[in-house]
């Protein structure tokens, strides 16, 4: 048994409660109390004890680039081919030392679990190792490594581009056809474990045929695995896909049966009127990634409209442009308002829900991202005596979260009940010193 009280924790409500004793056993909340005070044996969290924040889509490899791709002009496409150079210098080695530090980066962050939209998986030019899941192994030791939960979301990715067989670089994305990537990822089964978990993914409509669609549709559900999607990222994609095949996106993904409960779409950012529809009837997520979308200059997504059509929004910081679930949370309502020219179509508690409840749910984590009792023991407290947050109020703290904090204000972060950031350090890594080793070697800097 183990203690946690919070001067002020989000129980899910629309403003924080004070005093709040957390109560855990193992990996569970077994008890919470508000308006108590605070026990001589608990660990006392100062400020806003938030649940533990997930990051629903993630790419570790992409850290590499921050900085290195902000010389010049460009676009999605130009970008992808630096991204694409840095890819090329990876092997499981060099890429767990990676992701674990950017995973450390992300936990003091006061992320608590992330979902790796996983397709670097072979060497080079194609050729499996010899563990041909060595890469996806790797992934999910360092997130082990750096204390957070995973859901290594193993991508399916044949072509590049509609029609257009891989290039050297995208040919390690490949297994071939999509009965070969079912019967590698069907193995990834071993690593499953109580902080690990297995889901699949389609890296595109660009990058998987409409058949082999069906078939990475038809491996999650067989094993009632979440699958997710870029969709809709850039206007060329919908060019594309509605050229060869009379479809957006997302009424081919609706048509191959992949909209459902379990599917969450990325980006999703320039759909039709249509396309929203489908995605609220058939209750999926979204993952919005705004500090993505906008270094990318990929435009702005239609989050209200999904919102109010049924669909769960979440969050991700994809290209790890920042590691900041408060930036992202803030973007989508400060995007939207450069769109509407209208304040206050998202508020503070929805945003957190998008990057807490919303986010798990959509890693298959539905006992995470609330303080509540028999819920995972994972939560983040952020000071609310810094420079960007002092003068906060109990009736104002969600806001200030949201609107004005930042990653560098998480101070604690417990998973699994165990405490793995303390006073803003993260307890098994030198996440900067790391960060620097690797990026260095593998830049060669």
């Amino acid at each position: 048994m183990k203690a946690y009280w919070c001067e002020l924790a989000w129980l899910g409500g629309d403003t924080a409660t004070a005093d709040v004793l957390l109560q855990t056993s193992g990996d569970r909340i077994t008890a919470v109390h508000a308006g108590v005070p605070c026990p001589p044996e608990a660990v006392r969290l100062r400020g806003l004890t938030l649940p533990g924040m997930a990051n629903a889509h993630s790419h570790a490899f992409h850290r590499v680039l921050r900085g290195r791709t902000q010389v010049g002009t460009g676009s999605f496409w130009t970008w992808r081919e630096q991204m694409y150079a840095a890819a090329a210098q990876l092997n499981p080695d060099s890429y767990h030392r990676l992701a674990r530090a950017v995973y450390g980066e992300m936990a003091l962050a006061g992320i608590t679990c992330v979902g790796e939209f996983h397709y670097l998986h072979h060497g080079a030019g194609g050729t499996p190792y010899a563990d041909p899941n060595a890469m996806g192994a790797a992934l999910v030791a360092a997130a082990g490594d750096a204390g957070l939960r995973i859901t290594l979301l193993d991508t399916c990715y044949l072509r590049g581009g509609i029609g257009v067989e891989p290039n050297e670089t995208q040919r390690r994305f490949s297994d071939g056809d999509a009965l070969s990537w079912a019967a590698r990822a069907s193995a990834l089964s071993s690593l499953e474990s109580p902080t690990s978990r297995i889901g699949a993914a389609v890296h595109s409509v660009r990058a998987v045929d409409p058949a082999s669609i069906e078939v990475v549709a038809a491996w999650a559900a067989q094993r009632t695995a979440v699958l997710h999607a870029h969709v809709s990222e850039q206007k060329a994609e919908n060019e594309q896909c509605i050229e060869a095949y009379g479809l957006t996106p997302t009424a081919l993904l609706a048509e191959r049966g992949v909209l459902d409960a379990r599917f969450t779409a990325v980006h999703a950012t320039h759909l039709a009127v249509a396309d929203i529809g489908l995605y609220g009837t058939s209750g999926c997520s979204i993952c919005m990634c705004p500090t993505t979308e906008r270094d990318l200059a990929d435009g702005i997504g239609p989050a209200m409209q999904l919102r109010d059509a049924g669909a769960r929004l979440s969050l991700g910081t994809d290209s790890q442009a920042v590691i900041d679930m408060f930036e992202e949370a803030r973007a989508v309502e400060l995007d939207e308002r450069l769109a509407s020219r209208v304040r206050g179509s998202h508020d503070a508690p929805s945003l957190l829900r998008a990057a807490t409840r919303n986010g798990h749910a959509g890693l298959g984590w539905h006992e995470a991202g609330s303080l509540q009792v028999g819920g995972l023991a994972d939560f983040t407290s952020l000071r609310l005596d810094t420079v960007r947050t002092a003068g906060t109020s109990m009736v104002t703290a969600l806001e200030s979260a949201v609107f004005a904090a930042g990653a560098a204000d998480v101070h604690h972060v417990v998973v699994d009940g165990e405490i793995i950031v303390a006073d803003g350090r993260h307890v098994r890594i030198d996440v900067a010193a790391e960060l620097a080793s690797v990026i260095g070697e593998l830049m060669g800097q």
